[in-house]
């Protein structure tokens, strides 16, 4: 009887495990990511409060990572979807905008809970038509530094510190 009982809790156990939503191998770095988190932009003094909102979370039965992001409670906004392209063997994102414009690009996996995304932009009118951005996850917090190539040169690195949050994403 007893060994019974230790075979059904072992059924049920494993069960529990296996049911734990899985993400694609090619995915797992941005396992960290997952969940909501929030960065205070660096602005010049006098100008208004920046705050960026962000939620990753497994899309598509973890075959995709979706990403939503908010700046100032929807002022601004965008949304990416990020999988592996298996004829381009690359991850590959689209992100989409509040502002009208989206952007198609690259990842290149560089560390654990690090990567680099290459973007072409379409269709922004304020001369931006490529964007390089690094993420790093460490300590509880990740890094993101993006540059743009704004009217034919690119910018100097901005970089933001997100933590995590309980505040949600929010579009007008």
């Amino acid at each position: 009887m007893r060994n019974k009982l230790v075979v059904a809790i072992l059924f049920v156990f494993s069960s529990l495990v296996s049911a734990e939503p899985q993400l694609d191998a090619k995915l797992t770095v941005f396992k960290a990511y997952l969940g909501s988190w929030e960065s205070n932009f660096d602005v010049p003094k006098g100008k208004p409060q920046m705050r960026d909102v962000s939620h990753w979370e497994r899309a598509l039965n973890g075959t995709a990572i979706r990403s939503l992001h908010s700046i100032n409670d929807g002022m601004y906004g965008g949304e990416s979807l990020i999988f592996w392209d298996k004829s381009k063997e690359s991850l590959v994102f689209y992100y989409f905008t509040t502002a009208g414009f989206y952007t198609q690009g690259t990842m290149e996996v560089l560390d654990e809970g690090e990567f680099v995304a290459y973007e072409e932009v379409v269709n922004n009118d304020s001369g931006i038509t490529k964007v390089k951005s690094t993420s790093k996850f460490e300590n509880g917090q990740f890094t993101v530094s993006t540059q743009y190539l704004k009217n034919g040169q690119w910018t100097q690195p901005e970089s933001r510190v997100y933590t995590r949050s309980d505040k949600t994403v929010k579009f007008k």
